[in-house]
C-alpha cells in the first residue's frame, strides 16, 4: 500500500472517526507544497471583547451554543467585527498557528485567483471556453463550456457529491490523487450531463477545472501565483500549503491548509470589496459578481447537492446565505466556514471537525443549517454592539 493511500486510510472520512488529530497536520500526512508567510505581515488589532450568545434558534427550537460547538468538534471560533478581533477561542488540536485544513473554502481562494487572472489579460473573458485554455476529451463534460458557468457550479457535468456514497463522483475525484492518477486527467475526461448554464450542481471537479484554468493560463502553478498576489499582499502571518496529487497538481477543490486568521482575511477582503489596505488585490466588480446570483438557477432555494435542493444561493464559487442581509460564505465539509456578514461590519472563521459529517446527508449528521443559524446569530449579536 503506498504512502499516500495508506494516509488517507488512517484518516478515514466520512466515517463517523474523530477528525481533529489529522485536520490539523494533512500537509504533513500528504504532499503538499508550501506559500511562505507575507514579509509584511498583517495583525488584526484587538476590538472590544464580545461573548457570545448564551444560545440560537435553529427550525423553531433553542441551541445551547457551547453544547453545538462541542457537538460540532469546534478547533477554532474567530470573529471579526470591522477588521478588529472581538472573539477568538480555540480548541481541541485548533489554535493561533495551527494551519488547518479549508476543504471547500479553498475554492473561493480559487475563485479569487480567477479574478486576479483575468485582470491581468491571462484569461482573456469568462465568456470563453474553458477548453480554450485547458485540455479536454472532445464532447466531455468541459469541451466548450464558458468559463463564467464553471465559476458558477454549472458546468452541466454528471456529478455526484454525496459524501456518504464511496462509489460518488466526489470520492473517485479523491482517488484521483492517489499514484497512477490525475486531476487534471479527471477533469479531462468528466462526462456531460444537462446543458451548461442552466442547472446548478455543487461540483468539486468545476473548481478543480479552474485550478487548471489558472496553471494553464498564467503559466504558474497555483502555489506560486497565490504566494505573490494573495499571500504577500493580505500579509499572510504563517506559512500556507497546498495538498499535491500524484503529478504534482494543488487539490484545488479543497486543499489549502491555512491558520484561522489567515482564512479571515480572504473574508475582509471581499467585505472591503477587494481592497486591502489601499491596494486593489481582487477587481472590485469581480468581488461583486461573486457574491450575487446573477441567473435564475442560481437563486436561493434552486442549488443542489447531491440531488437535494439547497436553502442558500450560489455566485463565483461562494455560496450565498438566505435572509435577505447579503451575507455570504466560503464553505467547506466538516464545518469549516468563512461567513461575512456586511451589514454588520462581521466576519466569522469557524474551523471544525464534526466526526458524523457525511455520515449520512441529513442536518442530524451535517449541522449544515445549524451552523448558518449560528453564524447569522453571533453576527447580529457583534454587529449590535
Amino acid at each position: 500500500m503506498s504512502e499516500r493511500t495508506s494516509a488517507f486510510a488512517a484518516v478515514g472520512l466520512f466515517t463517523g472517526a474523530p477528525q481533529h488529530e489529522h485536520f490539523d497536520r494533512l500537509y504533513r500526512l500528504l504532499p503538499s507544497s508550501r506559500m511562505t508567510a507575507s514579509t509584511t505581515p498583517h495583525r488584526f488589532p484587538d476590538g472590544s471583547p464580545v461573548d457570545l450568545p448564551a444560545s440560537f434558534t435553529f427550525a423553531g427550537a433553542t441551541v445551547d451554543t457551547e453544547q453545538f460547538l462541542d457537538a460540532t468538534d469546534t478547533a477554532a471560533l474567530l470573529v471579526l467585527r470591522d477588521g478588529a478581533v472581538v472573539h477568538e477561542q480555540y480548541r481541541l488540536t485548533g489554535g493561533r498557528d495551527v494551519q488547518w485544513i479549508s476543504w471547500s473554502v479553498g475554492k473561493s481562494f480559487v475563485s479569487a485567483l480567477v479574478g486576479i487572472a483575468v485582470s491581468q489579460g491571462h484569461i482573456r473573458s469568462i465568456e470563453d471556453p474553458i477548453s480554450d485554455y485547458i485540455d479536454v476529451e472532445p464532447g466531455s463534460a468541459y469541451d466548450g463550456v464558458r468559463i463564467e458557468d464553471v465559476l458558477q457550479m454549472s458546468s452541466g457535468a454528471r456529478w455526484n457529491e454525496d459524501y456518504s456514497d464511496r462509489a460518488s463522483d466526489v470520492a473517485r475525484l479523491g482517488a484521483a490523487m492517489a499514484p497512477g492518477g490525475s486531476l487534471d486527467r479527471f477533469v479531462a475526461t468528466a462526462v456531460p450531463e444537462s446543458a451548461p448554464g442552466t442547472v446548478c450542481q455543487y461540483n468539486s471537479a468545476d473548481t478543480q477545472a479552474l485550478g487548471t484554468l489558472l496553471v494553464r493560463a498564467t503559466g504558474r502553478s497555483i502555489t506560486d501565483y497565490m504566494q505573490e498576489h494573495l499571500f504577500e499582499p493580505l500579509g499572510m502571518e504563517h506559512d500556507g500549503y497546498w495538498l499535491l496529487d500524484a503529478t504534482g497538481r494543488e487539490m484545488a477543490f479543497g486543499g489549502v491548509n491555512l491558520t484561522a486568521r489567515d482564512f479571515a482575511k480572504l473574508g475582509e477582503l471581499y467585505r472591503l470589496g477587494g481592497t486591502w489596505n489601499g491596494r486593489q488585490v481582487v477587481p472590485a466588480d469581480w468581488v461583486a459578481a461573486s457574491i450575487v446570483p446573477d441567473a435564475p438557477h442560481l437563486e436561493w432555494g434552486r442549488p443542489v447537492i447531491a440531488g437535494d435542493a439547497l436553502p442558500d444561493g450560489y455566485g463565483y464559487q461562494w455560496w450565498l446565505i438566505p435572509g435577505g442581509l447579503g451575507q455570504y460564505s466560503a464553505i467547506g465539509v466538516y464545518n469549516q466556514w468563512v461567513f461575512v456578514s456586511p451589514s454588520d461590519d462581521v466576519t466569522i472563521v469557524k474551523l471544525s471537525a464534526t466526526r458524523t459529517y457525511g455520515t449520512t446527508k441529513g442536518e442530524d449528521t451535517s449541522f449544515s443549517g445549524t451552523h448558518e443559524a449560528f453564524l447569522q446569530a453571533v453576527a447580529a449579536h457583534v454587529g449590535a454592539r
